[in-house]
Parts: C-alpha cells; structure tokens; sequence
C-alpha cells in the first residue's frame, strides 16, 4: 500500500509498472515524452489499469531520502519546471546498457558493450566455464521473457560443463 515509481517508456517499465499494482496503492510511470515506446498491447494494459498514472514529459532530477526513497524532483521535458512527487520506491526500467563493466576484459566483449557468444543458441563465452544470459548477451530481443529462457540456459549448460569435469 504504498506509492511506486516505475521511470520508463518500453515494454520492461509497462511490466514493471503492471507487477507493482499487486502491491502499491499507487504506480506513478515517469516518462520523458508524451507518448510510449512499449507495444501497443502492453500500452493498453498499462493505461487501463487504475493503479497506474502517467507523469508524461518529465525526467527525474533527484531523488530525495536518507535511508529511503521518500520523494522524486521531477524536470518537465518541455517547459523545464520542476515538481516535487512523494513515493516509496523507485524502478528504473530505461535504456539498453548492458552492466558487463564489472567483467574487466576477462570475457570478449561487442563493441556495444553486450557478451561476444561465439556459438548461435549457445550461452558460452569466449571463456570456457562462464556462461551468460539475459540482458548482457542478448542485445536483439531484449525482453524479460528472452533473459529468463536464456538464465534456463545457461544454468543447463554449466551443469553440462560440470558433469563433463569442464
């Protein structure tokens, strides 16, 4: 029962947003334009729901809280006025960055940043033993319902590599 904030325009946000309807009284979607990039069936789902409201055209400024989330500044995309919201919790659901920062050059990279997989329908790396999955491998389909069916992957693979003595 408390007041959500879900920043995005695509289908990843939508399905944010619809999922915190079971458990927030309310579920601000914070988008930077007037109009989303979701498809159109997951668009429809979104602004029927009467947990969900739309703040279109603005981005958030700051986020305000010691130990937790307790408000949102907000820019207006178009007139540049600034609004305070309260909320209790903050999803970010935007862009497609995928977070392989942290593997150092130890796993080939692309040159957008997304797991090099040298084998089609495959989840190895260029590194015998790693596997991957989801969002850092897959920089096509990019869908929560991909990242979960490739994570099946992977894990049936390192369980292959294992029981093969790797």
């Amino acid at each position: 029962d408390k007041v959500i904030a879900v920043v995005g325009g695509g289908d990843s946000a939508m399905e944010d947003a619809l999922y915190m309807t079971k458990f927030a009284s309310e579920v601000l979607v914070i988008h930077r334009r007037h109009e989303l990039r979701a498809s159109q069936i997951m668009q429809d789902r979104a602004t029927s729901n009467p947990k969900i409201r739309f703040l279109w055209n603005k981005t958030v400024k700051e986020v305000i809280g010691d130990d937790v989330i307790t408000a949102l500044t907000l820019t207006d995309t178009v007139t540049g006025e600034e609004t305070g919201v309260d909320v209790d919790g903050l999803f970010v659901a935007i862009g497609h960055t995928p977070n392989t920062a942290f593997l150092g050059g130890q796993v080939e990279l692309k040159e957008n940043g997304y797991v090099r997989m040298p084998h089609a329908w495959r989840t190895e790396t260029s590194v015998p033993g790693v596997f991957a999955s989801g969002d850092v491998m897959d920089d096509y389909y990019r869908q929560a319902v991909s990242a979960a069916g490739t994570g099946c992957m992977a894990a049936l693979d390192a369980e292959r590599f294992l029981a093969h003595g790797g």
